[in-house]
């Protein structure tokens, strides 16, 4: 498989790492919503955190929705990711491109702006819960580490890259995030926190060849664990049974407009950017059951 998550425990037993390659994934979304570097960035990152708080926090058939709600000039960004580590995602404004920051590193705090990060989690109860934290950095890994240890109360380190090629195609993609478990002393979480702070730069490792595997050794140490490895990938679950739900949803008079003004309708998801049309006979069909 080439995208894939694993998890891992250090020797204690005390703390537990997510890691995640992902190129293949956030490059399906850059090519169906032909995000520019800006946007590529920032929706891949905020796709390998949907996934990787998927794997940390779901199970069965839940899922969560993050958004990063920033005034920043890409807008916001939403990602819904399953308990089977699937993930799909858009943002708003995919064609945004800014000058590089030193050493050609994309200025993602200013794509951002500031704002609110929110999850919210079906965990098939009645209602979701959405949990909410201000953006303190823009940087999207320092947020949803903010977020898990605010909002969750769970003491977290995160990092997530993505390394875009002057063409827009996506070089690498991956990151992390490691809880603390209970059972975590101080000083295991500071040694802890000290290799990673040591490590190169995700993207460039990514590039260089390294593994999730190789990334939960650097972090963890040489003797952690390997609990389970799967596959991840960006997938959308919309159909054309979903858009004529959503149609039938349609006041009358919205129906008719699209009938007798539009003569139809074209339909496209936003997160895979998939049309569908309906006619004005299909319309009408539409309408006449909504009538009966």
């Amino acid at each position: 498989m080439s995208d894939y998550l694993i998890k891992a425990l250090d020797k204690t037993k005390n703390l537990r790492l997510l890691t995640i390659t992902a190129k293949d994934l956030v490059q399906e979304a850059q090519t169906r919503q032909d995000t520019w570097s800006a946007s590529s960035a920032v929706l891949g990152r905020t796709l390998i955190a949907g996934v990787l708080l998927a794997g940390a926090e779901l199970s069965d058939k839940e899922e969560l929705t993050l958004r990063l709600l920033g005034d920043g000039p890409v807008g916001a960004t939403v990602v819904t990711a399953q308990s089977n580590l699937t993930v799909k995602g858009y943002v708003k404004n995919p064609h945004i491109a800014l000058p590089s920051k030193k050493a050609g590193h994309i200025d993602v705090k200013s794509a951002v702006g500031s704002g609110w990060l929110q999850v919210t989690k079906d965990l098939g109860l009645k209602e979701p819960y959405t949990g909410e934290v201000p953006i303190v950095s823009g940087e999207i890994a320092e947020d949803v580490a903010y977020y898990l240890t605010k909002s969750e109360q769970i003491p977290s380190a995160v990092g997530l890259s993505v390394f875009v090629n002057p063409n827009n195609t996506i070089g690498e993609a991956g990151g992390f995030i490691l809880q603390a478990l209970p059972g975590a002393s101080d000083s295991l979480i500071d040694q802890t926190i000290n290799r990673i702070n040591e490590l190169p730069a995700l993207s460039t490792s990514f590039l260089a060849g390294m593994t999730p595997e190789d990334l939960a050794r650097k972090i963890l140490g040489t003797d952690c664990k390997i609990l389970t490895k799967d596959e991840v990938a960006f997938k959308c679950d919309c159909s054309r049974k979903k858009y004529t739900e959503l149609l039938r949803t349609l006041k009358s008079s919205e129906l008719k407009a699209m009938i007798t003004e539009d003569h139809g309708a074209e339909l496209t998801c936003n997160f895979c950017s998939q049309q569908y049309q309906f006619t004005q006979e299909q319309l009408q069909n539409i309408l006449d059951q909504k009538l009966n």
